[in-house]
C-alpha cells in the first residue's frame, strides 16, 4: 500500500506499506474460528476414545500460531520516505523506528535496477550508501511507487531555489 500526501511546504510523504488481507479484530476472528474448530475435532475424537488427536491439535494449533505471528510480524513493517526541496528523509521500521536516513536532495540520486527475475529494487543513493525502499511490494505496487517519486522530484526540481 503507497499513501502520498504533498503539505503545504512544497514537500511529500510517501508511507509505504506491504499488503494485508486482514487487520486487527479480523485477525483475531479468524484465529479464534480456526482455534475453536481445531479443538473441539479434537475434543471430539479424545472422547470417542482417539487420544491421540488431542495432543496432534495442540501442536496443530502451536504451529499455526507461530505462522500467524511471524505473518502480522511482517505485515507491520512500514517505511516513510520525506521529499522536500532540501532534503530526502527514509524511515524504516515496524511499530518504532528502527532505521533513520536524512541527505540533502542535491547529493542523492534515485535509482531503479532490474534483477534476474525482472523485477525491480528501488533505491536512494548518496556517497556510497544505497537505501532499498519498497522491497515487500509487489511489481505493480513498485511501478506505482516510481511514478509517484518521479513525478515528485520533477515538481520539485521545477520549483524556483
Amino acid at each position: 500500500m503507497i499513501k502520498v500526501e504533498q503539505n503545504k511546504q512544497n514537500s511529500f510523504f510517501f508511507e509505504i506499506k506491504p499488503n494485508r488481507s486482514l487487520y486487527g479484530t479480523q485477525r483475531v476472528i479468524f484465529f479464534t474460528l480456526l482455534f475453536s474448530t481445531c479443538l473441539i475435532i479434537g475434543l471430539a475424537f479424545f472422547i470417542l476414545g482417539a487420544t491421540l488427536i488431542l495432543p496432534f491439535a495442540g501442536l496443530e494449533i502451536f504451529f499455526v500460531s507461530l505462522g500467524f505471528y511471524a505473518n502480522f510480524k511482517w505485515s507491520r513493517q512500514k517505511e516513510i520516505i520525506y521529499l522536500s526541496h532540501s532534503k530526502i528523509k527514509i524511515e524504516k521500521g515496524r511499530i518504532f523506528r528502527d532505521f533513520v536516513w536524512e541527505e540533502f536532495r542535491a547529493f542523492v540520486k534515485f535509482q531503479i535496477k532490474k534483477t534476474n527475475n525482472e523485477t525491480n529494487k528501488l533505491f536512494f543513493s548518496s556517497k556510497g550508501k544505497h537505501i532499498e525502499v519498497g522491497n515487500f511490494l509487489n511489481q505493480e505496487q513498485k511501478e506505482d511507487l516510481i511514478k509517484e517519486i518521479r513525478s515528485a522530484i520533477s515538481f520539485l526540481n521545477s520549483l524556483d531555489p
